[in-house]
C-alpha cells in the first residue's frame, strides 16, 4: 500500500486537473453509515418505501418518520472527516477541477469544497411539491414538530431535494458530470462501490479520454481491474498522507 500512496502522491503531483468522484464510503468516517452491507442502513430501514418516489407520493408519513427518528440527527451529528479536509486542501493548491458526489450529505460543502456536482441531490435542502418554495433542512424539521407531514405555507407537502428511487437524475447535474469526466487528467474514485449506475460509469468515460484512474476504497470494486492505482484502505488514512506528502 505504500508505494502506490507514494505512485498516487507522484500522479496527483503532475496533475492539474483532478475530478474527484466520491461515493457513501467517505462518509462512514463521519458517522453516516453506508446503505449497503453489513449494519448498512438498508439492513434497518426499507429503501423501497422510504426511498421511492410513488410510496413517498401515496404517504410520505413513512420517509418523514425516517428523517425525524434517523436522518435528521445523523446529519446534524456528522463533521467532514480528514478526507474531506484533505480534498478542500487539493483544491486550495489548485489541483481539483470538480467533486462529484453519490453523497447527499452536504458534508464536501461543509469542508469547504467550491466546485461539487450533486449527482444525488442533497439531504440538507427541502422543496414544496406544490409551489416549490425552498426549505432548510432544519426549517423542515421545525414545521414537521407542528405538522405531520410537513407542508408549505401554501400547503403542499415538502420532500428533500434528493433523487429518490424511481426518478431520473438531474440531467444538468449529469451532463456536467460526464463534462468533467472527459476534461479531467486524473479521475480519483474515493469510498465508492462504483455499481450504481449511471453514476459509475464515469471513471469509464474518464479513461477513455486519457485520464488516469485511481480508485481508493475499502472494498473491491468492478472498476478495478482498469485502475492505474488502487489502494484497499480508509480514505482518511490515504488522503492525509498525500497531503502530508504534498507539503512536505
Amino acid at each position: 500500500m505504500r508505494k502506490e500512496i507514494t505512485r498516487l502522491k507522484k500522479i496527483i503531483k503532475n496533475s492539474n486537473k483532478i475530478v474527484v468522484f466520491s461515493g457513501a464510503g467517505l462518509s462512514t468516517e463521519s458517522g453516516i453509515p453506508t446503505y449497503r452491507g453489513a449494519g448498512g442502513l438498508w439492513t434497518k430501514y426499507d429503501p423501497s418505501i422510504y426511498a421511492n418516489i410513488n410510496y413517498f407520493q401515496q404517504d410520505p408519513s413513512y420517509y418523514w418518520r425516517f428523517f425525524q427518528e434517523i436522518r435528521y440527527p445523523m446529519i446534524k451529528k456528522a463533521k467532514p472527516n480528514n478526507a474531506h479536509l484533505a480534498l478542500v486542501q487539493l483544491e486550495k493548491q489548485g489541483k481539483i477541477y470538480r467533486v462529484i458526489t453519490q453523497n447527499i450529505d452536504g458534508l464536501h460543502q461543509l469542508a469547504g469544497q467550491s466546485h461539487v456536482i450533486e449527482l444525488h441531490g442533497n439531504t440538507r435542502r427541502f422543496f414544496c411539491m406544490n409551489c416549490s418554495k425552498n426549505y432548510s433542512m432544519d426549517d423542515a424539521y421545525s414545521l414537521l414538530k407542528k405538522l405531520f407531514p410537513p407542508r408549505c405555507v401554501c400547503g403542499g407537502i415538502l420532500r428533500p431535494d434528493t433523487v429518490f428511487f424511481g426518478e431520473p437524475l438531474k440531467s444538468s447535474e449529469l451532463e456536467r458530470a460526464v463534462h468533467s469526466a472527459k476534461k479531467c487528467d486524473l479521475f480519483l474514485v474515493v469510498g465508492s462501490s462504483l455499481v450504481v449506475t449511471p453514476a459509475a460509469e464515469l471513471p469509464i468515460v474518464a479513461k477513455r479520454y486519457n485520464a488516469k484512474l485511481a480508485i481508493v476504497n475499502i472494498d473491491p470494486t468492478p472498476l478495478d481491474e482498469i485502475a492505474d492505482i488502487l489502494i484497499n484502505e480508509k480514505a482518511s488514512k490515504v488522503l492525509s498522507e498525500i497531503i502530508e506528502k504534498t507539503n512536505s
